[in-house]
């Protein structure tokens, strides 16, 4: 995704209108992301796995021929938003044609780990949440997942990928103050050199967060508003 040089947002927004091959590659990679939370809510609304996993399909399949995207408004701003309410009106208003193409054989476009979903959403069950809400949530853990693996990666090629994953939870929405003294330690340096650490590490996970964000709403100016409301969500 960060090789796109506009956001996803605004090339689904172009995709809408005309045919762009890297519009359409952008469709493709956004719905690799973000299908959980579709599956979730699917879930949760009381499908079983494999019917949720169909259905999911089912609307990527009528997502990526346009057939959704083509009904973006300018006002929808954020993907997320607009996301969940093409999902849900996909659903309450083409679950006979859906369950029509289920008899004729599901088209798989996107690649499901149903088996990792299904543990994810039975970590899940034991909060008392709406559908709705269950999908802001897991919108956020599925973004927040890729903000952290970028800082793995840049890690990685520094050859601090451990320390990083030491600092993860001191990271937001928890954002803990860590045992500088026992972290010193087992890095062999000393606290302040810890510190100096976590608060570069902060503000990379904030820059990246944002260009994470930047990638699901049409105006720049929705990216901070956008970031508190998901971190808000990963903290209720």
């Amino acid at each position: 995704m960060t090789r796109f040089a506009t956001t996803s947002w605004t090339l689904i927004l172009r995709a809408a209108s005309e045919d762009d091959a890297e519009a359409q590659l952008a469709l493709a990679v956004l719905c690799e992301m973000y299908w959980y939370p579709i599956y979730a809510y699917v879930r949760r609304l009381g499908a079983s796995a494999a019917d949720a996993e169909d259905m999911t399909q089912a609307y990527f399949a009528r997502f990526l021929e346009k057939q959704v995207v083509r009904s973006v408004h300018p006002d929808r701003g954020r993907f997320r938003s607009f996301l969940f309410v093409s999902v849900r009106n996909f659903f309450n208003n083409e679950r006979d044609r859906w369950r029509a193409s289920k008899r004729e054989g599901s088209r798989r476009l996107v690649s499901l780990d149903v088996a990792t979903a299904e543990e994810q959403f039975k970590a899940h069950l034991h909060r008392d949440a709406s559908p709705e809400t269950l999908f802001v949530r897991t919108w956020a853990e599925t973004l927040l997942e890729r903000v952290h693996r970028r800082l793995e990666d840049e890690a990685s090629r520094r050859g601090n990928r451990e320390r990083v994953r030491a600092l993860r939870a001191c990271l937001p929405p928890a954002e803990r103050e860590p045992d500088y003294a026992a972290i010193a330690k087992a890095w062999g340096v000393k606290p302040g050199a810890v510190r100096v650490a976590l608060h570069r590490l902060r503000g990379r996970f904030g820059e990246i967060l944002r260009e994470e964000v930047g990638r699901t709403v049409e105006a720049q100016a929705d990216v901070e508003d956008e970031g508190r409301h998901l971190l808000r969500a990963l903290g209720s």
